[in-house]
């Protein structure tokens, strides 16, 4: 099977991966070919939906009865819809390079808008590529920027979306529902991963969760910063097989 296509056709049990904002299939290529001997992948996909319960819905039905969850970035913030909307139908959960909390409210929240909207604006007066050009600064260890091979992987995705997708996404994170009492209510086998150096999500973030999950377990990557998938894919692969071992 296609990972892209919802219908799994084995006995594998299935594995529901949920990009973040701008990604796709691409953020999650390693682990699909790392564990394609042990799950059956499906890949969610937004199109224009602009909110995380729409998003959330949507992944809902591609998906089969049961699925084990994963979500890197605003697709970590889209499991939480779907754990609030279907917990039945998760075996087990993992949140990558994530958050729970709402937007901010006062000059935090602000700044932040101000920002997602710049980048909104540079997208549309330049193009995809040189607004994640600059974006992606920040969003891989600072010792990857050379790697063209890795950034060039990064931009060829936020490339792939268009500015109508973009202001679609960023309308979904500005108005994103507090997570916070879904956390209390999650009891299948939690993996909660951040990179070291995730500077849009840190480290302290992911504890939090981890304190408010019965059970989670937290994975810190080495040497990484906001794209773990695919700064480190053979360690995050080996965190989801761990994860999906403890998955009954």
């Amino acid at each position: 099977m296609n990972e892209s296509d919802p219908r799994p056709i084995t006995n594998r049990p299935a594995l529901l991966l949920l990009p973040g904002l701008l990604s796709d299939e691409a953020v999650w290529r390693s682990q699909i070919n790392a564990l394609a001997n042990r799950v059956q992948c499906v890949v969610a996909r937004y199109g224009s939906r602009d909110s995380l319960t729409a998003m959330a819905e949507a992944a809902l039905e591609a998906a089969p009865a049961g699925f084990a969850l994963a979500g890197h970035s605003m697709g970590g913030r889209v499991a939480l819809e779907v754990m609030r909307l279907a917990p039945q139908r998760v075996r087990g959960l993992a949140l990558l390079n994530t958050g729970y909390q709402p937007l901010p409210q006062g000059e935090a929240g602000e700044t932040e808008r101000r920002g997602r909207l710049r980048l909104l604006a540079l997208a549309r007066e330049r193009g995809m590529r040189a607004m994640g050009e600059e974006w992606v600064q920040g969003m891989v260890h600072p010792d990857r920027l050379q790697d063209r091979s890795l950034i060039d992987s990064v931009l060829d995705m936020f490339e792939r979306h268009t500015p109508d997708a973009f202001a679609a996404q960023v309308q979904a994170l500005l108005q994103r529902p507090d997570g916070e009492p879904v956390l209390d209510m999650i009891r299948c086998p939690t993996l909660v991963l951040c990179g070291r150096e995730d500077g849009w999500s840190p480290v302290p973030r992911h504890q939090a969760m981890v304190d408010k999950i019965a059970g989670a377990r937290l994975a810190v990557i080495e040497h990484c910063g906001h794209m773990a998938t695919l700064e480190q894919p053979a360690t995050v692969s080996a965190a989801f097989a761990e994860w999906l071992a403890r998955i009954s």
